[in-house]
């Protein structure tokens, strides 16, 4: 059997955090079931920042609970500073990521301090999350690039990967905020961090210049077996300039599938989903090339 690869789902938080629209409770409740009867098992719902900056995480607390019973399925959460993982933690949150950046103009734009303080919060987080069960994991924004500073050095990355993991991080990913990586870069990095943490990597691509899933292709040949994706590819960076869309779940887990790794999910039953979130989200243009063409004839599920 091949080796399984993890796909979370992350449209609920950053999808959403780029909509016109705020998705009523009972919608996002209606997604979260959906997507795990499909076979989701991982899935970010929601972000625990400010309803004055993203009003349409003000129901973040609900949206957790309703998450948390939901069968055979870990929720994910985001937070930005202490206060927001606090919240997290209060909410019941199986899963929550922490997210610092590796640009500094990135980290002073998204959370307005210096990523070397981003890092004391964080250990601030886990002194405050004591023997939760929680699993916390941290994000690291812009590891391929930014809008706004332009290079980002992959050293700093590096070292910004191993003293996570020493503060107490149990998982990290590599995130290309604003679609700045190429596959070639994508590989390097990959390898290079894994060379000096211990523990599991995952990568969140946009699409935002077209090197998406090809991005993916080179985290896979790299040994990353978990990956962020967005249904109909909503999303972006509301503190980055040109940070648009995330890699199309449902291309996501074509391409994953085709390339003989199970994924566990239900593909045409995503498809459905993509078709709903449609109607949810009627102001929206969805993304992503499985959606309008539909799986090849020759294409053989793994699951």
């Amino acid at each position: 059997m091949a080796e399984s690869v993890s796909i979370q789902e992350v449209g609920l938080r950053d999808g959403l955090q780029m909509v016109k629209h705020t998705l009523p409770t009972v919608t996002k409740t209606e997604w979260i079931a959906a997507q795990a009867a499909v076979g989701f098992r991982a899935i970010e719902v929601t972000s625990f920042v400010p309803p004055a900056l993203l009003p349409q995480f003000a129901d973040a607390a609900e949206v957790m609970a309703a998450a948390n019973k939901t069968p055979n399925l870990t929720a994910a959460a985001l937070a930005l500073n202490l206060k927001g993982a606090v919240n997290a933690l209060a909410a019941g949150s199986p899963k929550l990521t922490f997210v610092l950046s590796a640009s500094e103009a990135h980290n002073h734009s998204n959370v307005r301090c210096d990523t070397d303080v981003s890092l004391g919060v964080f250990s601030d987080v886990i002194a405050h999350a004591g023997d939760t069960d929680t699993q916390i994991g941290v994000a690291i924004a812009t590891s391929f690039g930014c809008s706004l500073q332009g290079d980002v050095s992959e050293d700093r990355v590096v070292e910004l990967a191993q003293l996570l993991e020493q503060a107490g991080a149990r998982k990290i990913t590599l995130a290309d905020t604003v679609g700045y990586a190429n596959p070639a870069q994508v590989k390097r990095l990959f390898n290079r961090v894994a060379q000096m943490v211990k523990i599991p990597l995952a990568a969140h691509f946009h699409d935002t210049r077209g090197m998406g899933l090809a991005n993916v292709v080179a985290a896979l040949d790299a040994g990353v077996r978990s990956f962020d994706a967005s249904l109909g590819g909503l999303g972006g960076c509301p503190f980055a300039p040109g940070a648009s869309g995330n890699i199309a779940t449902e291309d996501c887990v074509y391409l994953i599938e085709s390339m003989g790794f199970p994924t566990g999910i239900d593909l045409d039953g995503l498809l459905d989903l993509r078709h709903q979130l449609a109607d949810w989200l009627p102001d929206e243009t969805l993304s992503g090339r499985l959606g309008v063409a539909g799986p090849a004839r020759t294409f053989q599920s793994l699951n």
